[in-house]
């Protein structure tokens, strides 16, 4: 089965151009079952980009998707186009007050942690996103700042700042293969990962309601499992194409900024070589996965999520 886009929308060309199967509303409205519904909060400034990114992973599955795009109510964004945000995003205001409810959502990362969380202009808002999702939501997602925010949220666990930015594509460790969302995975697994901050294990190790299911020795936890809020969050970017990871160096580099080269992405760490894409079997298996675990557990009547 597909998933549902807007016709109008980028990601509905590109994806089908890539060969995903892709339906519009009108024609969904036909299919005689009903579609898992599954939102994507989106907080990176290249909109499109992310909805891309996130689309193909979510759109792999054989199940029917329903994938609705969602924006802070009040935050501006500055890198996508104004005509496309309104005609393809709905502020988190509006999805509150209908009462809607969803199968599964993901909140993305945003490039903003350097700020304590409470500094973040937007942050009261997201607040009541997360207790939202608690009534409202299946299952949730939250992606590397996006994942630490929720985590910081529901049980006071800190991000740290780093000396130096965790940038490249690291090996983890699958520390628990028997759980739903690592079917199919292998022992070791390469993951990108980009940011100024982490999570320390021993944090982790204090709040027993949380479980690391992927880790590194070098950038420390990957993907943690919260069963009680009902959400994984992933610190890192296996949502992330070939090219991000370039284009991130590319851009701080002509910007006179100091970046080091991402390591053990390009072939001899040589940036004028063409990097190579080692860890999308595992993208598209970790969020179908997740998807597969959405439609085993949630309700089929859409008004018990939640109760």
């Amino acid at each position: 089965m597909p998933i549902t886009l807007n016709e109008n929308l980028p990601a509905y060309r590109i994806l089908s151009d890539e060969g995903v199967m892709v339906m519009s509303p009108g024609r969904a409205a036909m299919q005689d079952i009903r579609p898992l519904r599954i939102g994507l909060l989106n907080l990176m400034p290249k909109k499109i980009q992310t909805e891309n990114q996130f689309a193909r992973l979510i759109g792999a599955t054989p199940l029917q998707i329903d994938f609705q795009l969602i924006r802070m109510s009040d935050h501006e964004s500055r890198n996508t186009a104004a005509d496309h945000m309104e005609s393809f995003y709905r502020p988190f205001r509006e999805v509150e007050a209908t009462g809607e409810k969803f199968d599964g959502l993901v909140i993305t990362g945003a490039p903003i942690e350097h700020l304590p969380f409470e500094d973040v202009t937007y942050w009261d808002e997201l607040r009541r996103v997360f207790d939202w999702t608690q009534t409202h939501v299946h299952s949730t997602f939250g992606v590397c700042w996006g994942g630490m925010a929720m985590a910081w949220h529901f049980h006071g666990l800190p991000k740290h700042i780093l000396d130096a930015k965790a940038f490249g594509c690291f090996r983890h460790h699958n520390l628990a293969p028997a759980v739903p969302y690592l079917r199919g995975f292998s022992d070791d697994v390469l993951v990108p990962v980009s940011r100024w901050t982490e999570v320390r294990q021993q944090d982790v190790d204090q709040r027993p309601e949380l479980r690391t299911l992927l880790a590194s020795d070098e950038v420390g936890p990957c993907l943690v499992e919260d069963q009680g809020h009902r959400a994984l969050y992933i610190f890192n970017h296996l949502e992330y194409d070939s090219t991000t990871l370039k284009d991130e160096y590319d851009r701080d580099f002509a910007s006179g900024k100091p970046v080091n080269v991402p390591l053990n992405y390009y072939p001899d760490d040589d940036p004028s070589r063409t990097p190579s894409n080692r860890w999308r079997s595992h993208a598209h298996l970790l969020y179908g996965n997740w998807i597969n675990e959405l439609y085993q557990t949630t309700w089929y009547d859409m008004s018990k999520i939640g109760s």
